[in-house]
């Protein structure tokens, strides 16, 4: 299932969301630029759960190197498909979270959603030798918060069957949750397996349920009042 459009306009220009987008596209023109380099930037600045407990047990490295990936790791992807597939999800879902809590608060809840997945990722893989990058926990933690405050929304849906594509516009809360059933599974699956394929499964777990528990506590005190006037 691929989601075309949802049933939400937004209200407001979402310039956040479209900034982040911008951001992330030019980050990696940067990393296609790099050629050779590009995997030692990727390992430089990607989020690598053993180095990151090597640093902590053996009191090696500083603050950046220790936790700089957390940040910089969110910004980064690792081919076309990985940055436009995260970045649609971030344009079809972001405007309507970004309307909901205001611009300063939807960023610092789209970096504390990436810094949980980071989190989440780095517990469950935690010998992990290798780089884990790209923004789908921080948007993952915005389609958890897109569930929680617009429950009766919905998708407009591509679904190929066959040889044939389908439009349907189904409910986003079931959109969501197969997505949430996906990432479960195939999270399950990559701690029963040596080979987890490179996908952060968990990470995309940690951002959604972060996202989902605490998005309420970001959204503008006028938003309830307005809403209580309803």
């Amino acid at each position: 299932m691929f989601p075309i459009r949802d049933s939400i306009p937004s209200r407001n220009f979402p310039i956040l969301t479209i900034a982040l987008i911008v951001m992330n596209a030019l980050i990696f023109f940067y990393e296609f630029y790099l050629g050779d380099r590009l995997g030692d930037f990727i390992r430089r600045y990607g989020l690598i759960p053993d180095n990151f407990f090597f640093y902590t047990e053996t009191h090696q490295g500083g603050l950046v190197e220790r936790y700089g990936p957390f940040f910089t790791s969110m910004f980064l992807h690792g081919g076309w498909m990985h940055v436009i597939s995260n970045m649609w999800y971030l344009w079809i879902f972001g405007d309507n979270i970004e309307d909901r809590l205001g611009r300063g608060r939807f960023f610092i809840f789209y970096i504390l959603c990436g810094l949980a997945a980071g989190v989440a990722h780095l517990l469950l893989n935690a010998d992990s030798k290798i780089p884990t990058v790209g923004a789908s926990g921080a948007i993952a933690g915005i389609m958890g918060a897109y569930v929680v405050l617009y429950p009766r929304a919905r998708v407009q849906t591509l679904i190929p069957i066959f040889i044939f594509i389908q439009f349907i516009e189904i409910p986003a809360f079931f959109f969501l949750g197969f997505w949430v059933l996906l990432q479960f599974f195939q999270g399950t699956a990559s701690l029963m397996s040596a080979d987890s394929g490179g996908v952060a499964w968990w990470a995309h777990l940690g951002g959604f349920v972060f996202g989902a528990v605490f998005v309420k506590l970001f959204v503008r005190q006028e938003e309830y009042d307005v809403r209580a006037d309803q």
